[in-house]
Order: structure tokens, then sequence, then C-alpha cells
């Protein structure tokens, strides 16, 4: 509560606000202290006349002063203070809060006739009253109204004496005529606080006060706190409540403002519904600027503990020089000084930098927890229109404060490890020479997770040293180990920091780890970082591998030829672990065509059949019938063929090590191949009266268990 209590004291008198009034920059100022910084300006610098008063709108473009009815139709009357040439003729002072504050124009005294007329009034504004915020030195002329155009901030105000009840230490009696006593008991009925003298005499327990209900004091504390909210007049009509709220001028209204057309045209919401909007919009702000202010409390526990690192390594490091410049000769010992006398500089200098941090970090976070003390009980509040008033401002300033924990903020400026070695290995002839010089390995490097990631059976990694490393890095080397919880390879050794390895096996989990090296040697791994291949392939038709006849086209997933003779095409990922399938619909079939449908080696002949070489194994088929074939070698003649929106599956399975094909959802004959093992790409041979459209990603057949297929042909 104690940081709070700043947001809670006027910027010119530097007390508890009295009475406060919001200006239309939404800073708060007491009414007598608004009175007492009024500046009267001449006719002729008017905002109607003078051109300054409307330069300072676009930095307040939020601010709809015209519909707020404080200034006139010609001019906002917001400008910087310099544009009022008769604007205070003395410098400028300080509130007791530090912030600028323009001494008052001296006023003409009120006229007998006021005096007489209005008993007790205070006396009338000048025309041409010209008021200067004291925080963000705006300057505004006010209206025939004066102070009276300024909205209270009644939160403020019983923010303010909530937060003074609460410093109180004993509630005294309201009756006690010299030095009030502590009080006992309160009435409920009579909302008073009567010690016991008091209470005997002033309330005893007879008549109709017998039936009032006495309660302790706390209690009865707690009681006016949570007593029903007054309702809000409006400032317009004082005997219209405040009902609704203009979303355009920000303000509540009236009834009766919204039947004399000021708010014709503007969207207007009903008061409950924008007070609950507004309380939840601050609510959401608080919880992410709570989040940052406990990001800066555990901020501020790792700067403190980095102060006593860096002095114990600093003591560390001074016992090893000593040690080392004693083991010299005497030569030595007039350079021990001047060594010493950079490590206790660089050990001052890591201090300084350090508390500098922390000191500017706690006063930033006394801010923000005073600021969010302030929003905490200005929710508490239950007054709609006085919240609403308030609540742009406040969610702005929270956002404004949350903006200031940003990128940065809580990063130690400084690192607590002494990055010097003293080397001891010179000959004396060198002594004069001897100075600190790096001799350390690197550090680990940092794995970048929102930058790894895998597609298909390709892993990308990345990574970086850490933010406060200073040490020399001529390369990384990057390990993998064979998805398989095997031993670790290397895969890339350079000077880039991010390598995407491709032709990793599909379903697997690759373990990967990286590490530094420079001239002193290698770093420690960083730490180590698994990667799950794609369980399921999605490929397309390679072009690049294609043979020159083959056309492509849907994104390279469907083929067809422009000869006659029959062409490869593979696809662009190749298999050497897990269950794949995949299946290809016939687009066209005319003439009754041989396409050939399989697996195949990267060096598979383009311009055969496929199957014709010792680099394929593949089923190829007509409209009636179809065969095995590998190397040339026809087997296995199945009845059944394809036509025209026929689908072919090709059935891969590596646990097994077999082949097997399906036409139209059905299993076409035996276990084509076995002893499958090595990498397969997915393949196809056609010729210009066949086209086809390749489909990937797709499920293993129900009828199917991987592992135990079906060596006997039969279909399950």
């Amino acid at each position: 509560m104690d940081e709070m209590e700043e947001e809670l004291k006027c910027p010119v008198c530097g007390s508890f606000f009295r009475e406060p009034i919001i200006l239309p920059c939404s800073h708060n100022i007491c009414l007598a202290c608004a009175r007492n910084i009024l500046v009267q300006t001449p006719d002729a610098e008017s905002p109607q006349s003078s051109g300054a008063s409307g330069s300072g709108v676009s930095d307040y473009d939020y601010l709809d002063l015209d519909k707020m009815s404080l200034y006139s139709e010609a001019d906002s009357g917001y400008g910087s203070y310099g544009g009022f040439v008769s604007a205070p003729t003395t410098p400028c002072q300080k509130s007791p809060n530090g912030v600028r504050v323009f001494p008052p124009a001296v006023l003409q005294p009120p006229s007998q006739h006021h005096l007489l007329g209005h008993p007790g009034s205070l006396p009338p504004i000048p025309r041409n009253s010209c008021l200067t915020c004291p925080q963000c030195h705006r300057s505004l002329i006010l209206d025939e109204r004066g102070l009276r155009g300024f909205a209270k901030n009644r939160v403020l105000e019983g923010v303010v004496d909530r937060y003074q009840q609460s410093k109180t230490a004993a509630l005294k009696c309201q009756l006690c005529e010299k030095s009030p006593k502590e009080a006992t008991v309160m009435c409920e009925q009579c909302d008073v606080f009567y010690c016991d003298p008091c209470r005997l005499r002033c309330h005893p327990p007879r008549g109709p006060l017998a039936k009032h209900r006495l309660v302790p004091p706390a209690q009865g504390r707690i009681s006016r706190r949570t007593s029903p909210r007054k309702i809000s007049t409006c400032t317009e009509h004082e005997l219209e409540n405040l009902s609704m709220y203009c979303v355009q001028c920000k303000m509540p209204v009236c009834y009766q403002c919204l039947e004399e057309g000021k708010h014709g045209t503007h969207e207007v919401k009903a008061l409950g519904a924008m007070w609950k909007l507004h309380k939840g919009q601050l609510s959401q702000a608080l919880n992410i600027l709570s989040d940052r202010a406990t990001e800066a409390k555990e901020f501020l526990v790792q700067l403190r503990n980095m102060v006593q690192h860096i002095q114990e390594n600093g003591v560390e490091f001074e016992a090893c020089l000593v040690a080392q410049c004693d083991a010299l000769i005497d030569a030595l010992n007039r350079r021990k000084a001047q060594l010493l006398t950079r490590v206790n500089n660089e050990h001052e200098h890591k201090l300084k930098v350090v508390r500098d941090q922390i000191s500017h970090c706690t006063v930033k976070l006394r801010q923000t927890t005073g600021l969010m003390e302030y929003c905490l009980e200005v929710i508490k509040e239950n007054d709609p229109s006085g919240f609403l008033q308030i609540s742009d401002a406040l969610i702005r300033r929270v956002h404004m404060t949350e903006g200031q924990w940003g990128k940065g903020t809580l990063t130690p400026r400084m690192t607590s490890d002494f990055d010097l070695t003293l080397d001891s290995g010179p000959l004396l002839q060198t002594i004069h020479q001897l100075d600190f010089i790096q001799m350390k390995v690197p550090s680990a490097p940092m794995l970048q997770l929102e930058e790894c990631c895998t597609i298909n059976n390709s892993a990308t990694l990345s990574w970086k040293q850490p933010p406060l490393s200073t040490i020399a890095v001529d390369g990384y080397i990057l390990e993998l180990d064979d998805g398989n919880g095997g031993q670790f390879r290397e895969v890339y050794v350079g000077t880039e920091t991010i390598c995407t390895v491709d032709g990793l096996h599909y379903n697997s989990t690759y373990m990967s780890r990286v590490k530094a090296f420079n001239t002193s040697g290698v770093g420690q791994y960083s730490k180590t970082l698994a990667m799950q291949t794609s369980e399921i392939a999605w490929f397309t038709f390679d072009p690049a591998s294609a043979h020159p006849d083959i056309i492509l086209s849907n994104d390279n997933l469907t083929v067809t030829c422009n000869s006659y003779d029959d062409r490869v095409v593979m696809g662009n990922s190749g298999f050497s672990r897990g269950v794949h399938y995949w299946e290809i619909t016939v687009d066209r079939y005319d003439n009754h065509p041989d396409p050939a449908f399989g697996v195949a080696r990267g060096d598979v002949l383009k311009d055969v059949m496929l199957g014709k070489d010792d680099k394929a194994w593949a089923m190829y088929v007509d409209n009636n019938r179809s065969w095995f074939m590998h190397n040339n070698s026809h087997t296995n003649r199945t009845d059944g063929g394809v036509n025209e929106e026929a689908t072919v599956g090709v059935l891969l399975d590596f646990t097994r090590g077999v082949l097997i094909f399906l036409i139209n959802d059905e299993q076409q004959g035996p276990v084509a191949f076995e002893g499958i093992e090595g990498i397969y790409y997915p393949a196809v041979s056609l010729n210009r009266n066949v086209q086809v459209t390749l489909h990937t990603g797709l499920p293993i057949p129900d009828f199917y268990t991987p592992g135990e297929a079906d060596l006997s042909g039969s279909v399950c």
C-alpha cells in the first residue's frame, strides 16, 4: 500500500487529493489547487484568435474536447503554454512532488455584488482563464462554467479516504467534544462511532434506539466500505441520474442529454455494461502487468545473487592471481600490482553496473507496484461513472508501464564471470609484456526451440551463443544420433548457426546437440533436443529426377507423358524405415496401356518400363490382369486390371521387408517382393495414354497389421 501513496497526492500541493477533478488529459488535481494556478489571458489571445492553442491537437487526438463541452467550436483549447503571450510573467516553480507548477495570475477580487448576492460562494472565474496541467504541461481555456465544467473524480476521492482510514491505528469517537476517545461500537443505522460514555449518553438502549444494531468499530468500517454505491447525477442536469455512456465522447450521460441531441449521432451504450467492460479490460491489463512485476522481483533476486557471485568470483580470481605472481621472480612483483589494479577495476565495474541496474529496476518496480495497488483500489470502487471517467487513462498507463518492462529490461547487463586467465608460461625475458589474455573455450550454445522444427524426414536446428558470452567462437559442431538411441555422429561443422538435415528416417526420434569451438578447444555441448520426424510421409513427384518426356501438373501430384514409350518418374522422398502407404488414381486410360507402379533406387533407368532393370520393384497392369516385375523378370500374373478412376495402392513395410500392391482397396496377388531393405523412392512408369494422380499421407489399410504380413498371399 505504501507504494500507492504517490498516486494519491496532488501534483501541485503534494498532499492527498481533496475534491479532485479530472482534466481532459486524464490527470487529476485538487479543486482548490486548480483555482490557485489559473492564469487569465487577454481577449486577443483567446483560442478564436490564437493559433498556438490548436497546435497540440495532434498530440492528444484521442480527446474530443468539443464533445466534452469545455471549449469553443472554433478550437479544441489544447496547445503549448507558450502560445499565450500573457502567460505567467514569473518563472515556474516546483511542487512538493517535483512537477512544474505555474504561479497564478493576479485575479481581480470579486465585486461587492457577487459577495452580497452569493454569500459563502467562491468568486467567479474570469473570462479567458487558462489552466495548465502541472504534469503534462498542456494548457486549455475554460468556458463560462469555469472549473465546474470538469468532472469530479469520485473514485479517486474514495480511494484516498479508504487509504487514510487504513493508516489510522484506531477509530475515534465522533461525539467526543475535546480529545476523542477510542470508539468501542458503531451504530449501523446512525452511521456513527461511539465510545462507551457517549453511547450511554447519546444512544441509550431504549425506545426507538433499542432496535438499532451496534457492531464493533472494525466491522463498522467494513460495512461503510461495502455500503451501496451512490447513484451519480448528471453535471448538466442535476435531477437526472447518469444511466448511459457515450462511446465517442467517453463520458457518462443521462437521458435528457440524449433528448437534447448533444449525442444524437454518437454510439451510446448502457452504463452498467460499459462499467463491466472497462473493469474487465483494466483487470486483464493488470494481470499482464502483475506478471511483469513478478518477473521483475525474480530478476532482482537474480541480480542480488549476481552481486554475491561477482564478489565470490572476484575473491577467487584475486587469490589465483596473487598465487601465480608470488611464484614468479622478483621482476613479476612490479607487474603484479598493475594486474591487481585491473582485476579490482573490473570487479568494481561489474558491481557498479549490476548495482545501478538493481537501483533502476527497484525504482521502476516500486512505481509499477504503486500503480497496480492504485488500480486495484480503483477496481474496488462501486461508482460506474466515476470509474469510467478514469478507466481509459488507467488502462493506457498500465499498458505503457507494461511496455517499459519490454524486451531487454529484465536481462542482466553484466556477467558475473571474469573472462580473464593469467598466462604464466612465458620466459623471464617477456615478463614486461605480461598481460591478460582470453584462453577459455566457448560456452555451450543455446538451442533456439522456437526455430527448431521437423518437416517429413528433414530436421532444422537453430542455435546461438549465450547472451552475455564474450568469448570468440570459430565454429560449431552439430551432432545427431541414428534415430534409434545409437551413437551420436557429426552432421555439420561450420560457422553457420542454422542447419537442415535431410534424409532422416520417418517416424523416428533423433537426439541432437551442438557445441562450439575456438583455438583454445571445444566447449561443452548444448542441452540435448529430441526431434520427431513425421509418422506419415507427404511427398510429390520429383521434376528434377524425372525423364524429360514426363509432364507434371497439380503441384507435381499429377503426371502424364508426351511419348508413346514408357517413362519413369519418382517421388521426392526416399524411405528406409517404417511402414508407408500411398495411392495413385488413374485419371485417364486410353488404348489399353501398361502403366507400372512400385519403388526404385535413386539410379533407376528412366527411359524403360519400371522393373526392367535391377533397380526397381514394380507391378505393371493392363485392363484385365497384372504382373510383378523386377530385373525384367515377370511373375505372379493375377486377374483384375485397371481402368479410368481405378485406384492403385502401394504398401511398403520395412519392419517385415515386404512390398504389397492393391487395386481398388483389395490386395492384388500375394506379397509382391520380400527382403526389402535400403533406401527406396516411390516410382511410376507410363506413356501418353495414361494420366495418374498421387495421394500421400494416407493411413495404413485396415486389413494390414505392420510386422504381420501375410506371406502366403491371402487377403487378410
